[in-house]
């Protein structure tokens, strides 16, 4: 039974290369190969720039082929090229509640990846508006957990998760001009790959693919490079210079055109000396040692390109091994160049031909070198599952995928622009307010993932497709929205402890809101500003023990009067009785002072309550001094004369409070406490704060007496 033949193209910038062959147990059997260049410039860094010729050349090659092996040629393999690929790094991050990661948290953050990828990419070219473009392949390069990088991030608990991810895009164009090419010369497409994955099928045996690899194929134009690890290619890269750059240093040294420059340089390299005509036609000798000069500086500079790209699609770092195929890496010392500023081993950057076509029979004399490596790659591709174009049914559009072996129906959303958000379950509203100043928020729950068929059967996003698949998706659910009320919050549980009547009373915190108290049972709202309260009212204490407060009731705050409006803290005393006031003295000192100061701390009472005996002590010590001399009794008569007259001897003296200057006047004497008489300070305005008092940058007493430009400081500080 006769097998059947492949036919392959590689589809050149400089020339068309058709092999047509078949696979016999492990082995592949070329049974023709012919090539043509182009006659005018078709095909530009590899994109057909004129789809008629570039046919025409295809229809000559499979003429010839047909010619050969007498049969019918109808169907072909083609490549895109390494050079039209366009890859994309880009870094996403996802918040999540402190929880475990799961496979679904890490396809979602692949997918927002993608698609952010495919926006910066889309950004980037401006020409691109009525482009359609495939995402071709993808890879994570880092995995983050809370910020930190990690191997593997399932399972791990997260409050966010992060990738550095590789995405390359093919642009539709370049696959529609290939088809319609092919198409001109009778031909159908029976698989189309992408010309790095052709080098690599032959030149990286997948036994090498768990390797982090690097393969080169440097053509005319253009230097195309893959990276390899755990089994796949990881991604594609390309620099703009290739084995033309150092035809043309050659045509400029020697005064020769471009195809005799390229003779010289292919020559250098299997002869000691080679001949050649100048431009004017003088017969001249140059040794392949003084070619190999000439090209120096440019081979270093491609090299230093070509290591700098393959560092940056490996992540920022080196490979293992560097593979090199294509004419253009043929040259005498690009290999060596490569492995240097790479600064791996030199044994480890190879060029790749023969030794890679051991399983490869030529029916025809053919030399095996580096240049037939992608032809070859090309028609062994066919062989693979998929890696072509396919259509599948996406909620009743027809979609067109490039099937890499790994398309997921979250692949096709993708492609299908089927909102993210719609794949992946969203949560409701979330509540944002503040608690005491700081920010807080609840997160809303969340709702159901899409449900998706495929050819009716239940399936999910990370589920693989195949050609011709009808793919359903009905759109995830929104949770319900977060709701909470202050009884909520931890700060609600918090109590204040007072003594009421001799008896303890733990009372709840209570929580204003936007500035107007509310019960536990308030349905918190965004946008609020919550404060719990560090203490309550005597009106509130009463309400909360079920006690009635009138007018003839007396209130006691720490043994002080006091009212119902009276704001109290943690361990408070409170009584309230009918009982007439405890003493004559407590009487009087209602009447005189200002209800509110009986809210200040226990030290500042007490300092006011001795205030006077302070002020007899001092007029005592002035006597007693002024009988000590002739000027003293003078003071003396005079003191006692205008005391008989109801007169009293006073002074001013000027202090600074606070930066401010005070006059302090009325007395013969001042103390500490005595600014408070004349300042513009609310002591009853603690708020659970204490209050710091200071005299000329050292702790104040209370009953410390002032004098002239003392510098005093009065503030509360929180506690």
């Amino acid at each position: 039974m006769k097998e059947k033949l492949v036919f392959g193209l590689d589809i050149g910038t400089r020339s068309i290369v058709g092999t047509v062959g078949y696979r016999k147990l492990d082995k592949f059997v070329i049974v023709a190969q012919r090539s043509k260049e182009h006659e005018t410039r078709a095909m530009l860094d590899g994109q057909i720039h004129d789809i008629q010729k570039v046919g025409d050349t295809i229809r000559q090659v499979k003429q010839e082929l047909e010619d050969i092996i007498d049969e019918k040629l109808e169907g072909v393999c083609i490549a895109a090229a390494g050079r039209v690929l366009y890859t994309v790094n880009t870094h996403v991050e996802e918040e999540l509640d402190n929880r475990e990661v799961t496979q679904e948290d890490i396809y979602n953050l692949i997918s927002e990846g993608v698609e952010k990828a495919y926006e910066e990419f889309l950004s980037e070219k401006k020409e691109t508006d009525e482009i359609k473009f495939y995402c071709v392949g993808h890879s994570v390069v880092r995995y983050f957990l809370n910020g930190s990088q990690i191997g593997n991030l399932e399972g791990h608990k997260a409050r966010k998760i992060g990738i550095d991810l590789i995405a390359t895009f093919l642009p539709d164009e370049v696959v529609d001009s290939l088809y319609k090419a092919v198409d001109i010369a009778g031909l159908k497409v029976d698989n189309l790959t992408l010309e790095p994955i052709a080098a690599i099928q032959l030149a990286i045996p997948e036994r090498f693919r768990m390797l982090n690899l690097a393969l080169v194929d440097v053509g005319a134009g253009t230097s195309d490079i893959s990276i390899t690890n755990d089994g796949c290619i990881l991604a594609f890269g390309m620099i703009p210079q290739a084995g033309d750059a150092l035809t043309e240093d050659i045509a400029k040294a020697c005064l020769v055109d471009f195809n005799e420059a390229e003779r010289i340089k292919r020559e250098a390299d299997v002869k000691e000396e080679v001949e050649y005509l100048d431009i004017m036609l003088l017969p001249q000798k140059i040794k392949s040692s003084e070619v190999h000069k000439i090209t120096e500086a440019t081979i270093e500079e491609m090299a230093e390109k070509t290591s700098s790209k393959i560092i940056e699609l490996n992540g920022g770092k080196s490979v293992s091994a560097v593979f090199i195929v294509g004419g253009g890496g043929k040259i005498t010392g690009y290999a060596e160049a490569v492995a240097n500023k790479l600064g791996i081993a030199k044994e480890r950057v190879a060029l790749r031909g023969e030794e890679v076509m051991q399983n490869i029979i030529f029916t025809e004399e053919t030399k095996k070198d580096s240049l037939l490596v992608t032809p070859i790659g090309i028609c062994l591709n066919y062989y693979e599952d998929s890696n072509n174009f396919i259509f599948v049914s996406f909620n009743g559009s027809r979609i067109k995928m490039y099937d890499n072996n790994n398309l997921t129906v979250g692949d096709v959303a993708i492609q299908a622009q089927f909102p993210k958000e719609n794949l992946f379950p969203k949560r409701g509203e979330a509540l944002e307010f503040k608690v005491n100043g700081k920010a807080r928020m609840i997160r809303g729950a969340a709702g159901e993932p899409a449900t998706v068929l495929i050819n009716e059967e239940p399936a999910t996003i990370t589920t693989k497709i195949r050609s011709n698949d009808i793919i359903r998706v009905v759109d995830s659910t929104k949770g319900e929205a977060a709701n909470a009320t202050l009884e909520f919050l931890p700060e609600s549980s918090e109590v204040l402890n007072f003594v009421v009547n001799g008896n303890k009373v733990t009372f709840e915190k209570i929580a204003s809101v936007n500035g107007v108290v509310q019960s536990k049972f308030y349905p918190i709202k965004s946008g609020d500003e919550i404060e719990i309260l560090n203490g309550c009212t005597v009106k509130q204490l009463a309400e909360f023990t079920d006690v009635i407060l009138d007018n003839k009731m007396n209130i006691y705050v720490n043994n002080k009067l006091a009212d119902e409006d009276t704001f109290i803290y943690d361990n408070f005393s409170v009584d309230w009785t009918y009982d007439t006031l405890k003493s004559d003295k407590d009487r009087e000192e209602a009447k005189e002072d200002d209800l509110d100061s009986y809210e200040e701390s226990e030290e500042l009472e007490d300092a006011y309550e001795n205030l006077a005996d302070a002020e007899e002590e001092s007029v005592e010590a002035e006597k007693t001094n002024e009988s000590d001399s002739e000027e003293s009794k003078a003071n003396e008569e005079t003191v006692t004369s205008e005391e008989k007259t109801g007169k009293k001897v006073t002074k001013s003296i000027t202090v600074i409070v606070n930066n401010s200057p005070v006059v302090l006047n009325g007395k013969s004497n001042y103390v500490f406490v005595d600014v408070f008489d004349v300042i513009n300070f609310n002591l009853a305005d603690s708020k659970g704060r204490s209050i710091v008092t200071k005299i000329n940058d050292r702790q104040a007493q209370y009953m410390e007496a002032l004098k002239d430009n003392d510098k005093l400081e009065i503030y509360w500080k929180e506690i």
